[in-house]
């Protein structure tokens, strides 16, 4: 399993974004490149899973500094 390395904003922008692109799919039928919506299947996921594969790879983190 990846480690956390998502912070709560972070995660909620993710989110947002991501459910937004695919209602846009469904909501734009006549779009050229309609397909284009469905990246928003990467933000959702990985804003879901509170783990960036990225992020990881970087050895970038948004998460809180752990006391």
């Amino acid at each position: 399993m990846l480690k956390q390395n998502i912070g709560k904003i972070d995660r909620i922008l993710r989110i947002v974004v991501g459910a937004a692109l695919i209602l846009g799919f469904f909501m734009n039928p006549d779009a050229s490149m309609r397909w284009l919506y469905l990246l928003g299947i990467i933000p959702l996921v990985t804003g879901l899973m509170s783990s960036c594969p990225l992020y990881s790879i970087f050895g970038i983190s948004t998460c809180p500094m752990k006391k």
